[in-house]
């Protein structure tokens, strides 16, 4: 964090030296430093704005009546949108765990619920929103209904190392985090799900339809488009 580094003022930051903030922290740190010392760096069109939530949710393939397997799922769906993280290079501070009943079943007892959650300074590391998503869904989780849907949502995000503390925040973070989930990512690079967490379990019984499953063009041979 640029504090660490006896950065606490703009003025600081633009006296701080481009090649040392981007190997501290990122790129984007280091072309706000550029940009402070009247350098521009960044074409106005090609600024991507800014998200400033992301959501992963689906409908299950089965209804889903058992705690473990929708806690699979929601570790599944905690997983998938802080690869998104990563690749927006962010970190968030807020998790949101929602769960719902097919609303079209009129016959059948109806519930959906949700509760957010807060971390004490931002990640984007997969471990801390696993096991915050497991706290937010014993919540809201109730026997006797068959569950339809489950999703996550990502929000408040940060640029890493421009989150401040307070003063008296305990803000020690996992060893080598960053190392992690890069290998991770790349792993998984040539197919989603090669290496996973526990949490998310390994049958996936609650998954999505089949039919609604988007062809994998890019790792499956018989899913190739063939043309005739």
């Amino acid at each position: 964090m640029p504090y660490k580094l006896g950065i606490t003022t703009a003025l600081d930051l633009a006296n701080a030296s481009p090649r040392a903030i981007r190997d501290q922290f990122s790129v984007v740190l280091e072309r706000t430093v550029r940009e402070l010392n009247g350098e521009s760096c960044i074409e106005l069109e090609e600024i991507p704005p800014i998200k400033k939530q992301i959501v992963c949710s689906r409908s299950f393939g089965v209804k889903v009546t058992h705690f473990e397997l929708l806690r699979e799922a929601v570790c599944e769906y905690a997983t998938r949108a802080t690869e998104k993280l990563r690749k927006e290079q962010q970190q968030a501070k807020v998790l949101t765990v929602f769960i719902r009943t097919s609303p079209f079943k009129d016959n059948e007892p109806q519930y959906s619920n949700s509760a957010s959650g807060e971390l004490l300074i931002p990640s984007c590391d997969t471990r801390d929103f696993i096991e915050l998503a497991n706290h937010l869904l014993k919540r809201i989780w109730k026997d006797g209904f068959r569950y339809a849907k489950a999703g996550v949502m990502l929000s408040d995000f940060y640029d890493p190392g421009m989150f401040q503390p307070g003063l008296f925040d305990d803000v020690s973070t996992r060893s080598n985090s960053q190392q992690l989930m890069s290998v991770l990512d790349t792993i998984n690079q040539s197919g989603a799900g090669k290496v996973f967490f526990a949490g998310q379990g390994t049958k996936k019984d609650w998954s999505m339809k089949r039919e609604h499953l988007s062809p994998a063009y890019t790792t499956r041979w018989d899913q190739l488009p063939r043309v005739k």
